[in-house]
């Protein structure tokens, strides 16, 4: 699973998080590495549609935090993704 977007948000869920920690938690726990560019592309597209949103701080850092509605918007993703997985792995021990 390589989608910056859920990454993101599932990498928010435990807590805010500026662009560098999420880079690293994301590789710690998808083991996937996502580039600034890639990264930043997401932030901005989960911020347009109020999935996330940045927290104020004085660090030169931005924290972002996931809102309701980015919760919800996981959740309904990480279902759906569950499904296919308990599909998948149901197929390949039939075959």
């Amino acid at each position: 699973m390589s989608d910056p977007s859920i990454l993101v948000l599932a990498s928010l869920a435990n807590g805010d998080k500026h662009g560098y920690a999420m880079m690293e938690d994301i590789e710690a726990f998808a083991a996937v590495k996502l580039g600034p560019g890639t990264l930043y592309g997401a932030i901005t597209r989960l911020e347009e549609r109020g999935w996330i949103r940045p927290v104020k701080t004085k660090d030169r850092r931005q924290p972002y935090t996931l809102t309701a509605a980015g919760r919800t918007h996981l959740s309904e993703q990480l279902s759906g993704l569950q499904r296919v997985v308990k599909t998948g792995l149901g197929r390949l021990k039939q075959a």
